[in-house]
């Protein structure tokens, strides 16, 4: 497939199969197409040539199906002024789980995960760059997917927090989700890529 708009490539041919339980590092330099690629998987974009598929269905993001088998993080998500931390982890936890205990539980857990525990009573003006993505994180990491897409999620993070979010991600794909993350990071990419893919600009 292939994006174009007002006659600028925004993303080169590019053919790409991925199967459950696997990691692909998207890497190439700023306007190779990475964000385009994420954001056409996530039905966010349509491709100009070409089709997308997941689990051999078309991307549709207003089909709750789909919306529940793709999370993206693509960009920091909107945060109320007004919620913790642990509130907002609770919300998006609580919109995909019905039973109260899995809320807690699945709340607990990747609040742990990401090291953010410690500030579950902060507001959002409260946090650091870091701890802000670190919540970004937390977000879409606690809610079910079968893809997840991931756009440079390392930004802003110092190197103890790359790990965090590495060992998250295999944990993620030993369960059996296919994740796709761009990333300039060499370090994320080693520890979890299955495959790296270069995407090349078409200027």
């Amino acid at each position: 497939m292939s994006v174009t708009a007002h006659r600028s490539t925004l993303l080169a041919p590019t053919s790409l199969h991925v199967g459950p339980g696997r990691i692909v590092a998207l890497r190439g330099e700023n306007g190779s197409g990475k964000t385009t690629l994420l954001r056409t998987i996530a039905g966010r974009a349509r491709p100009t040539t070409g089709s997308v598929t997941v689990a051999g269905r078309s991307v549709d993001e207003r089909d709750p199906g789909f919306r529940r088998r793709v999370a993206a993080l693509i960009g920091l998500p909107p945060l109320a002024p007004d919620l913790t931390v642990i509130d907002h982890v609770t919300l998006v936890s609580s919109t995909w789980e019905r039973d109260a205990g899995a809320v807690e539980s699945a709340t607990s857990g990747v609040l742990d995960g990401f090291g953010l525990s410690g500030l579950s009573s902060r507001f959002p003006h409260e946090l650091s760059s870091g701890q802000t993505q670190l919540l970004a994180l937390a977000l879409v990491f606690v809610r079910p997917f079968d893809v997840l897409l991931l756009d440079e999620p390392e930004q802003r993070l110092d190197p103890g927090r790359v790990d965090l979010l590495a060992r998250a991600m295999r944990a993620r794909c030993t369960a059996g989700a296919t994740i796709i993350a761009a990333t300039h990071s060499e370090v994320l990419a080693r520890a979890t890529a299955d495959v790296t893919v270069a995407l090349t600009s078409a200027s």
